[in-house]
């Protein structure tokens, strides 16, 4: 069973798969550093993301840096492209883990889903969210549902009429219907992200 036959059984869901436009997941390499741009967009608008993003890479003459490359940056040179202080810690605490513990891609991709978020939430700065957005979108990994994400909560209050007034009610709500979803969550949060009707609730 595809994904799109799965999640269409999902009567409110069906309203927002795009069929023409399937979601298509892929396996970034150098997961350290997408988990470095994940903490430097935290907070962040994609636009000023990106440049952020670019300003990073400029440093290293627009090429992919290496993890010890990282490492090496001088602290005022990282802050110097727009990032606060805990950001530029967080960054160098991913790199210094990576290096220290030996972790490569092929470690990574041998994970569980729950190991990973073990694993790489130990690392001062990276919290669960980024660990989630990181198997999302660089790791392939299908079944990842994220209930603290703001645009998640955003639209599946509006999509599904949630009462937001109580957090913890809401992300019970949301769990219970993302768990019929799976195997293939990663896929609707995918679209929801990408869902573009007026949202009705502020969370």
């Amino acid at each position: 069973m595809n994904y799109l036959e799965h999640l269409s059984k999902d009567k409110k869901l069906i309203k927002i798969l795009d069929k023409k436009n399937p979601v298509i997941l892929t396996k970034e390499k150098n997961i350290y550093l997408f988990l470095c741009y994940s903490i430097m967009s935290q907070q962040l608008s994609t636009k000023v993301a990106e440049i952020i993003k670019e300003r990073f890479l400029e440093i290293y003459k627009s090429k992919k840096p290496s993890l010890e490359d990282i490492a090496a940056t001088p602290f005022a040179t990282l802050k110097s492209i727009g990032l606060s202080d805990s950001k530029v810690n967080y960054i160098l605490n991913v790199c210094d883990y990576f290096i220290e513990h030996k972790i490569t891609d092929a470690k990574l991709h041998k994970m569980t889903d729950e190991e990973l978020i073990q694993t790489l939430t130990s690392i001062k700065g990276v919290g669960r969210w980024t660990v989630e957005m990181v198997m999302m979108f660089a790791m392939e990994r299908e079944d990842v549902f994220s209930a603290d994400d703001l645009g998640i909560q955003q639209r599946m209050c509006s999509l599904y009429g949630i009462d937001n007034t109580s957090k913890k009610q809401m992300k019970i709500e949301m769990e219970n219907i993302a768990a019929k979803w799976s195997p293939f969550r990663t896929y609707a949060c995918r679209y929801l992200w990408s869902w573009k009707e007026e949202l009705i609730f502020n969370v």
